[in-house]
């Protein structure tokens, strides 16, 4: 057996390890409750947690953790050891099925959006038994819901298994119109992660990448990604070994790392994995951005995955592959005739209905500080939503909706034109990176969210908007069978097109002419984060999450108070560390290369009087200039800093920070950037974009 199969899930308790260790009535019962839904017996949980301690001790484990995830959107973890002291002195290792299924971390220090009062600080966590527990620097890490204690989810696990249950129920209802019985039906997710790799000297010495990780100044580097060298290219030693101690990392929790490249951007990269259920893949994701921030000092990096780290060249996204799997047979495979699939037209269908109806919700749900600078250029999609289905869907589409016939496109064997290259077949859809929700052959890849996010808030949204659109479906077909179910489905589907044909768009998303079209179209573009939050609380917004039991209003409402709280708190902290640099670092260093300049005129008159130094008067003139202009900015930013914090509403803080502040925060940067090429390398206070991105 090779290294990597010996290496892979080693430090997982999984289904193969269960068997192994679980009696056989114990394992099948926990099979019932992980793939069934069935309630979990404390007696059983009694055996789960022995076979579980006795496995993660052999393993090298000495302490146990509830590894849930709050709405920080990061995991937390509160460590306690196996150890019991008995009464001669010694200790022996326990590890109760009680421990195992409930911990109660502090819910008082987590935003909760009002949930809970400050001095309420008692919280729940709950073993989620669906993603497997594993080992983390010798902790056993046991993946866990988080609510509070009066019953209300403080997490992102939660509503995301809430929206899982819902979709199931619909689909399975519209598979049984089909006469088709499923087990299980779920969603499933591969998770493109991207991120920036640079030394850690140039992090150290760069207080805006430490405390905000984006740079809040920095002119455009003398060579950016223009010449498109760096996409698929020969990857880094340096970067190269932090890689394959990433993969092993990862295979050893049982994470189908599978991809690794160069991304389009200087000191940019990409790890993608195998697509998994939905829940255990976020989980895997969360432990994969962990890892990725860890072992990159071990090569004297630093790991950056904020959203628009540099500008000028390409941000980071997490593109969102998404699809529905009834025991393990996709649901979005088009088979060979998508025309002739009716199931497969249903379900299509929907997935367009749903996007439509809730793409404001969709846009919501991946909107942060962080992406509002990277959503819109640079291969990330525009804010407007819309739908890339390609030359052959668009087609099958466009017939449906207009009533005339579809001539099927034939397989195309791609003939390169040299005899010892094979011929291949051409895909039935072309890829655009310009939009923001694209079919990608039997899956949708939705590009719109952000690297530095937890994907539980999109895919909460995608399966409940889903479960929605398929309960529409499945209500409107009950009781029709045989002829008359499929002259009602294609009716159904032909006037469902109709009604959202116009989210569809497969041209390109960064042209103002589409700008303008979705307008006309009546597709919303919520450019920042503050207005595209308002739409979590509306009426509509509730009443979805309500009908399916994924969100109440109160837990509605907490999420949207906690989203406004942390982009204001990211705005603030970034004013802040601005107004620092400016004042500590940028102007002392340009006024003083100003006045080194000074001298050095005067000296050289001094020597020469009828020397020519009218160049250097000029650059004096621009650098008083411009440290004229970025004082002035700053006091325009104190200004606006000071008052936003005075403002008690929330949503209004936001729409002070998005439409008032951020514009100056603009200005005062390009005023500091434009100093950067004129004072001398050495004078100047940070590493610049040339070094950082183009480190050795």
């Amino acid at each position: 057996m090779s290294k990597v199969t010996e290496l892979y899930g080693s430090m997982v308790f999984n289904e193969h390890t269960m068997q192994e260790r679980l009696p056989s009535a114990t394992y099948k019962q926990l099979m019932r409750t992980i793939k069934g839904g069935e309630p979990l017996d404390i007696d059983v949980a009694n055996v789960v947690a022995h076979a579980m301690k006795e496995w993660a001790i052999e393993k090298g484990a000495t302490h146990f953790t509830h590894w849930f995830q709050p709405l920080t959107g990061i995991t937390s973890e509160k460590h306690d050891s196996f150890i019991d002291p008995t009464p001669d002195g010694r200790a022996i290792m326990t590890f109760s099925g009680k421990e195992l299924i409930q911990g109660e971390p502090d819910a008082s220090s987590f935003p909760s959006g009002g949930l809970r009062a400050t001095f309420e600080a008692r919280g729940y966590t709950a073993w989620d038994p669906t993603s497997y527990a594993f080992i983390k620097d010798e902790v056993l890490c046991i993946p866990t819901a988080f609510c509070s204690y009066t019953g209300e989810a403080l997490d992102k696990k939660t509503p995301l298994l809430r929206s899982m249950k819902a979709i199931e129920c619909q689909a399975k209802r519209v598979l049984e119109l089909f006469g088709d019985t499923a087990e299980r039906v779920t969603t499933t997710l591969g998770a493109e992660q991207e991120y920036f790799l640079i030394s850690e000297k140039d992090y150290e010495k760069r207080l805006d990448l430490m405390l905000t990780g984006r740079t809040l100044f920095g002119y455009s580097p003398c060579k950016g990604q223009e010449l498109e060298e760096h996409y698929f290219g020969a990857i880094r030693p340096t970067v190269n070994e932090f890689m394959k101690e990433l993969d092993d990392e990862l295979w050893a929790l049982g994470v189908s790392a599978r991809t690794k490249h160069n991304e389009v951007a200087p000191a940019q990269h990409e790890l993608a994995p195998i697509f998994a259920e939905t829940n255990r893949g976020i989980d895997e994701n969360l432990l994969t951005m962990e890892k990725m921030k860890l072992l990159a000092s071990h090569y004297g990096l630093v790991c950056l995955q904020h959203e628009k780290p540099f500008e000028f060249i390409n941000g980071s996204g997490k593109h969102n592959n998404w699809s529905v799997s009834a025991d393990g047979r996709n649901l979005f495979d088009p088979g060979e005739n998508p025309m002739e699939n009716l199931r497969f037209l249903v379900f299509l269908t929907c997935v367009i209905e749903a996007v439509d109806e809730y793409q404001e919700l969709l846009r919501m749900s991946t909107a942060s500080a962080g992406n509002d600078h990277r959503l819109g250029a640079n291969e990330a999609p525009p804010a407007i939503v819309s739908m890339f289905l390609g030359d052959e869907l668009g087609a099958i589409v466009e017939a449906l909706v207009d009533e005339h016939d579809y001539a099927s496109a034939e397989r195309v064997a791609m003939d390169l034109g040299v005899d010892v290259l094979p011929n291949f077949i051409k895909d039935n859809t072309d890829r655009n990176r310009t939009s923001p929700f694209a079919f990608t052959g039997n899956k949708f890849e939705f590009r719109m969210p952000g690297s530095a996010q937890n994907l539980s808030d999109v895919n909460m949204v995608l399966n409940t908007a889903m479960a929605k659109s398929l309960k529409g479906f499945a209500d409107a077909m009950e009781g029709k069978t045989g002829d008359d179910f499929e002259a009602a489905a294609i009716d159904y589907i032909k006037r469902t097109l109709r009604d959202h044909e116009r989210i569809i768009f497969n041209g390109d998303g960064y042209s103002h002419e589409w700008e303008e079209e979705a307008a006309r179209r009546g597709l919303a573009n919520h450019r920042t984060t503050a207005e595209a939050l308002p739409c979590y609380v509306d009426p509509k917004s509730i009443a979805l999450f309500a009908e399916f039991g994924v969100l109440s209003e109160g837990e509605v409402r907490s999420r949207y108070e906690v989203k406004l709280e942390k982009y204001n708190k990211i705005m603030n902290i970034e004013c802040r560390v601005m107004k620092r640099l400016v004042r500590r670092d940028y102007l002392p260093a340009i006024n003083r290369y100003a006045a080194k300049l000074a001298n050095g005129i005067a000296a050289i008159r001094g020597v020469l009087p009828d020397g020519d130094t009218s160049f250097m008067e000029d650059k004096l003139r621009r650098l008083v200039a411009g440290a004229a202009e970025i004082n002035r900015q700053l006091e325009k930013l104190n200004e606006l800093h000071h008052a936003s914090r005075e403002v008690p509403d929330q949503q209004e803080r936001a729409n002070m920070n998005a439409h008032e502040i951020v514009p100056v925060m603009d200005a005062l940067r390009e005023a500091v950037d434009a100093m950067e090429i004129i004072v001398e390398r050495e004078a100047w206070p940070v590493p610049t974009y040339n070094e950082i991105l183009f480190y050795a």
